[in-house]
């Protein structure tokens, strides 16, 4: 049996640890699958028992004549469990007992030996610590999540995947609640075996999946997300995620301005953007979006996203487009027909602004009308929506009767500003997943000296030298800059000493600075100064970043990030987003920098992904001239 059948339509369940108690958490996944319809085997396994809720019970799984497709386990003894399964050959265990990666280094222990063993045994693992799987659809409801007391399960074509089992049951409730249903439902726990990447992929290829949407606490295998999220673009279903921690705390920064720049946060961004994953910020967002993407593929926009409004309130309007303004979304068009609007000017207007093409969204905003006149509002949306261009509806009153009308025809209704901004902006920034480029590795030596390292990937460095106590000797032009080899933000340590004139100012300098071998290098002068630094994330591994440079790079944290590596078109569109360099581009006529040599560098240290062992790198300063760059400071770790 195929794994997304053992996994989402098993024809026979076994439930290890069941318990005769109703009212125990054990029970729920017997009495949940019988209260919603699952029309196979349930068999539930509990040596202390011979009958369980009235199905008959069996000792081990082993024991259970015929075949079992999946085993979802809830004993402490998941080990004694899995050797069970593999001599019935279940192809798959769920398994919802912790005490494992959750429960500190010697449950980690436990947890790699479990999916060693399991390996070899062929069974492969959901968990441990998950609270199991939904197939809305199929009717089958393997979990323990309280939610599943709900009545009616809302089928749609929304499928998600969560590394916290608790939030399946606040997407799906919140969900139910706005008229909205659901396919698919995964709580993937401590991902011991099967992962967020691999349940995408299988989620592509699901013919009841029409929107992915993740909740993320961190991530454990990008790679295998980023190629999951390639596959739903190509099966031409969206994937949408929310994923905890955008703030700072917490954060483990690397030694560099780039570490820094390339928080986790911003890392994160970077990942989501490479492999067409939207974003959003709120969990209200991830609740409402998917009829907005639904059927939608990446507008590519070159610019910002432009969004016309249309409204019967200012008020409401002002607050979701405050919102937008914030996320670089242009206004188009502003439509107030507060106080004058009829069910026919306000639909004219809409199916105008439709087909306009001086705007690439629409954003309609309904006031109190929704909730006791949807006539005048809500009735012509429904007549004007169709699939030519994004529409976003926002309700200001409470209106459930309209927001499950509007949701019942595929149109995106929203009860928040901000949830309906976030949507919006997220959907105008969506690209599609980004071809990496076959580049070539470069040959570099651990022993070199940063700047040999910069010279083997071809950038240009300005002419240095080290110099020898007491003479200080050496072949470089003045004026000069002399600095300590070896450390880190010369600035900040005091480590550094600039334009010094003749021999006199460089022996006192030397003295200085401590003595002993010193770099003396040419000053170089320019446009403008520009960081470029290469990092492989432990996340989401190498990572490419450009931004104003200096000694304020930090300070502003004004740059552009993307995955390793990227191309010299790539590079470019990156520089374009950094404002520190607009001068450089030719802003409001300021002498141009040389922009594509600037882009071909940032390409040049991109192919340090290709490299192992290179954990990161940094060019601060490069400088920028009319006619070339030329870098004048580096850095370059590497694993040790």
């Amino acid at each position: 049996m195929k794994l997304a059948e053992a996994l989402f339509r098993p024809r026979t369940v076994a439930l290890v640890g069941a318990s005769g108690d109703a009212g125990k958490n054990t029970a729920r996944p017997q009495r949940y699958l019988r209260k919603h319809g699952y029309s196979g085997r349930i068999v539930p396994v509990n040596p202390g028992r011979s009958e369980v809720l009235g199905e008959k019970a069996y000792a081990s799984v082993a024991e259970i004549p015929g075949e079992v497709d999946h085993a979802f386990i809830m004993v402490e003894a998941v080990e004694r469990a899995l050797e069970d399964c593999a001599r019935k050959g279940v192809p798959v265990a769920s398994i919802y007992s912790n005490g494992f990666s959750d429960a500190g280094p010697s449950g980690m222990q436990r947890q790699q030996k479990l999916v060693e063993r399991a390996r070899a045994l062929g069974v492969r693992l959901l968990g441990p610590n998950s609270m199991g799987v939904v197939d809305i659809p199929g009717r089958l409801a393997l979990t323990v999540n309280a939610i599943l007391e709900m009545e009616r399960l809302p089928a749609g074509g929304t499928s998600i995947v969560s590394q916290s089992g608790t939030m399946l049951g606040t997407v799906l409730s919140r969900g139910a609640a706005r008229g909205l249903g659901y396919a698919k439902l995964v709580s993937v726990g401590n991902e011991a075996d099967l992962g967020v990447g691999e349940l995408v992929e299988l989620l592509a290829a699901d013919p009841d999946t029409r929107v992915i949407l993740l909740f993320l606490e961190t991530i454990r295998d990008a790679a295998g997300l980023s190629a999951a999220a390639r596959k739903a673009h190509g099966a031409g279903k969206p994937v949408v995620a929310y994923k905890l921690g955008r703030s700072a705390l917490g954060e483990a920064l690397a030694r560099s301005h780039t570490g820094a720049l390339a928080g986790a946060d911003a890392a994160l961004d970077a990942f989501f953007r490479d492999c067409g994953i939207l974003r959003v910020d709120l969990l209200e967002t991830l609740v409402e979006i998917p009829p907005l993407v639904d059927g939608k593929k990446p507008l590519e926009l070159a610019r910002p996203g432009r969004v016309a409004a249309l409204t019967t309130t200012g008020g409401g309007a002002a607050a979701a487009l405050d919102r937008l303004g914030q996320r670089g979304v242009e206004l188009a068009a502003m439509h107030d027909l507060t106080m004058t609007a009829t069910g026919e000017s306000y639909g004219a207007t809409l199916e105008r602004l439709l087909a306009s093409p001086e705007c690439d969204a629409v954003l309609a905003v309904v006031g109190s009308s929704a909730q006791f006149h949807p006539q005048l509002a809500v009735e012509p949306i429904l007549r004007a929506a169709g699939p030519a261009k994004p529409l976003a509806v926002f309700l200001t009153p409470h209106a459930e009767e309209s927001l499950a009308l509007l949701a019942s025809r595929g149109v995106p209704a929203f009860r928040t500003p901000e949830a309906c901004a976030d949507a919006l902006a997220s959907l105008l920034e969506w690209k599609a997943p980004r071809r990496c480029p076959d580049v070539p590795a470069p040959e570099i030596i651990r022993s070199l000296q940063p700047f040999d390292v910069l010279a083997a990937l071809g950038v240009p460095v300005a002419p240095w030298q080290i110099a020898q106590p007491p003479e200080y000797a050496h072949r470089i032009e003045y004026p000069v800059a002399l600095k300590r080899l070896g450390v880190e933000h010369k600035t900040e340590q005091g480590a550094l000493r600039l334009n010094i004139r003749d021999r006199g100012e460089l022996v006192e300098a030397a003295r200085a600075l401590g003595g002993g071998p010193l770099l003396v290098q040419r000053m170089e002068q320019g446009l403008a100064e520009a960081i470029v630094g290469y990092r492989n994330d432990p996340v989401v591994g190498p990572l490419v970043l450009v931004g104003a440079g200096g000694v304020l790079a930090e300070l502003y944290k004004d740059s552009a990030l993307r995955c390793a590596p990227v191309t010299v078109a790539q590079a470019e569109a990156m520089i374009a987003e950094v404002k520190g360099l607009a001068p450089v581009r030719g802003y409001r006529n300021l002498p141009r920098g040389d922009v594509p040599a600037l882009a071909k560098v940032i390409s040049q240290v991109s192919t340090l992904a290709m490299v192992p062992g290179v954990t990161e790198a940094e060019i601060n300063p490069l400088v920028v001239r009319a006619d070339g760059v030329v870098a004048v400071d580096a850095l370059v770790a590497f694993k040790e």
